[in-house]
């Protein structure tokens, strides 16, 4: 580890047909019990939630940043999530100086990162992220779901399973899907 002021980025929703791409910047306390601090994929949901709400009460510093389905589209998933990332790096109120980084790439910003492939599920200060950007990204699904129930969204969060499919040929995509992504792009609107 590090004795610099340390922040890690992680996003969520790179693989979604349909929502944002969410990530999370954050700088964890001295003293948080990182033991805890797993891959957000490797837990449940409930666990999820509960250890958002520890690491959120338990850090000096938290950003968030989404793009859009709409960026997506246009500027392309790799692009959006650099842009996700820089926007959570922005919105932190205190500047780190080293990011760990999810990934093998890094948005332009004015700290220096590390790129870690694999890093949610090695790195606390990066599984913090992944965990708190993991429960945001679900929580703005199930929202959607609450305004457009047809794709299973609070089930799905946007991923691509059987029944999201299904649900695409019987009713077409919506406004949150994301039209240059695979089957999409072939769906007229």
């Amino acid at each position: 580890m590090t004795s610099k002021l340390l922040a890690g980025i992680d996003e969520v929703g790179r693989g979604c047909l349909a929502g944002p791409v969410v990530s999370v910047a954050l700088i964890l306390d001295r003293g948080i019990d990182d033991s805890q601090l797993v891959d957000s994929k490797s837990i449940s949901e409930s666990r999820r939630v509960k250890l958002s709400r520890y690491i959120v009460s338990n850090c000096l510093a938290l950003g968030i940043g989404f793009s859009s389905n709409q960026e997506i589209d246009k500027i392309n998933i790799h692009n959006a999530t650099l842009l996700s990332m820089k926007r959570a790096f922005d919105n932190l109120s205190v500047i780190p100086e080293l990011i760990y980084i999810d990934g093998l790439y890094a948005p332009k910003i004015e700290v220096p990162t590390k790129c870690f492939v694999k890093g949610d599920k090695t790195i606390p200060v990066i599984s913090a992220a992944s965990i708190v950007a993991k429960v945001i990204r679900d929580n703005e699904m199930k929202f959607i779901h609450s305004q457009i129930n047809v794709y299973g969204f609070d089930k799905n969060k946007g991923y691509p399973t059987k029944d999201h499919k299904i649900a695409l040929d019987i009713f077409g995509p919506c406004i949150h899907h994301r039209m240059t992504f695979s089957p999409l792009h072939t769906i007229a609107l």
